[in-house]
């Protein structure tokens, strides 16, 4: 029997059955076919079942399975760091492999205290966070996410992580205006810092969007802002790229919006066009140097099985290669018009069911009127609803939000949003 995961185990219906996948599609055993929304949780960016990675795939795992990485190499765990590296135009140095998200996380947070360690800057360990993020579901990852439905059973096995409240362009903590504001939210984290920077290591973030927590949108001062805070107060700056990560956003890599350069991103999800477990932490040349050292103190601790399997490589260097030579970025770019032209359709049919309406890449969402709360129950109605006829939507409580492929069909997407109007008027 299976345990799944972010699911009720008494009286929840079967879980759909999934015997398949092409492109935008997805089949169950009766030869049904679905419209997937949502990439499967974000990941298959190219569509599913790309002929390319899987060829790749069967091409490096027919001559080697695995290998571990302390002391051993492999041909794709090197040709795919260049990659990563070379696409992030060298703002970093060095790649640090794992198999998911959640520890990509725990990496960087541990990297970024032992970084001060090394340093002999011993009280610098605090790792501040925002209200309404989620990075993850370790004990790390989870220590450093806003407090919600996701953590709040294991609060006390949590580490102590200051937390601030989380920018909000559409819906203002604080009651400014983005267009005109001075970034006001971040106020209580510049006094704090203040007072608190010489036991401060670094704070994390997701870039533009904090996705799981409702996909709430920020503008791309607020990035600016904070790189220059770690940079006054000597404290470094973590992105978690994990969703915004390859072209999400309309660019390669969500920071790029605000032209900063952050001290390490996290990487998974579209890093292998969703088809093999990888992820990946990268760190900007001044952390590799603080780790730089003969002394055996100073080396990082860390490491997992199957980091750098060579299968999972090939899938995201082959992955990388249909992004740069199919142009995914161009696809997100025309994915985005199409985009806002639909929100804007339903918006004027249905604005007054649309709350906070918004889109940025290859994301758009909104509200439906109720708590904004995960366990909103009208999230099982949506999901239902979409189901029945053939969309595999998978809202946020009430948010409900697009994250399609990038290579979805016209005829696709328009299904999608026939749904979409039909769950405004029906749910």
């Amino acid at each position: 029997m299976i345990w799944h995961p972010y699911t009720i185990l008494k009286g929840q219906p079967d879980p759909l059955k999934v015997v398949r996948a092409k492109g935008e599609f997805l089949y169950d055993e009766k030869g049904n076919s679905y419209i997937d929304a949502v990439s499967s949780w974000w990941i298959s960016i190219h569509g599913h079942n790309h002929p390319y990675i899987i060829e790749k795939v069967k091409e490096s795992i027919s001559n080697l399975d695995h290998v571990l990485l302390a002391g051993y190499t492999n041909v794709n765990a090197e040709l795919l760091a260049e990659k990563l590296i070379q696409l992030n135009q060298n703002v970093f140095k060095a790649v640090f492999y794992s198999d998911n998200g959640s520890c990509a996380i725990d990496i960087a947070i541990k990297m970024a205290t032992q970084y001060f360690q090394n340093r002999g800057e011993t009280k610098k360990e605090k790792i501040l966070h925002f209200s309404h993020c989620y990075h993850g579901d370790t004990i790390g990852a989870m220590s450093v996410a806003g407090k919600s439905t996701f953590n709040a059973s294991f609060k006390n096995l949590l580490f102590h992580s200051p937390e601030f409240p989380s920018p909000d362009c559409n819906n203002c903590p604080i009651g400014k205006n983005p267009s005109s504001c001075k970034e006001e939210c971040l106020a209580p984290l510049e006094e704090y810092l203040a007072a608190n920077s010489d036991t401060t290591a670094a704070i994390i973030i997701e870039p533009l969007i904090q996705g799981a927590e409702g996909m709430k949108f920020y503008k791309k001062e607020i990035l600016s802002k904070l790189r220059s805070l770690c940079d006054k107060y000597n404290m470094l700056l973590i992105l978690d790229e994990i969703f915004t990560g390859f072209g999400r956003t309309a660019k390669n890599f969500a920071y790029e919006h605000a032209s900063i350069k952050p001290d390490f991103i996290t990487l998974a999800k579209g890093l292998t066009g969703g088809v093999m477990p990888l992820a990946a932490t990268l760190v900007s040349e001044r952390i590799y140097e603080g780790f730089y050292s003969e002394d055996a103190n100073k080396a990082f601790y860390h490491g997992h099985t199957m980091t750098g399997n060579p299968s999972a490589c090939a899938a995201g260097l082959a992955s990388l290669e249909l992004y740069e030579r199919e142009d995914r970025l161009n696809d997100v770019i025309r994915l985005e018009a199409e985009l806002k032209e639909r929100m804007s359709l339903l918006k004027q049919k249905h604005g007054e069911r649309m709350i906070n309406d918004r889109t940025l890449g290859a994301v758009c969402a909104f509200e439906l009127e109720g708590k904004s709360d995960y366990l909103n129950p009208i999230s099982k109605k949506i999901k239902a609803y979409s189901l029945e006829r053939g969309v595999m939507i998978r809202p946020l409580g009430n948010t409900v939000y697009v994250a399609p492929p990038y290579t979805i069909s016209q005829s696709s997407l328009g299904k999608i949003f026939e749904v979409i109007e039909g769950i405004i008027l029906n749910v």
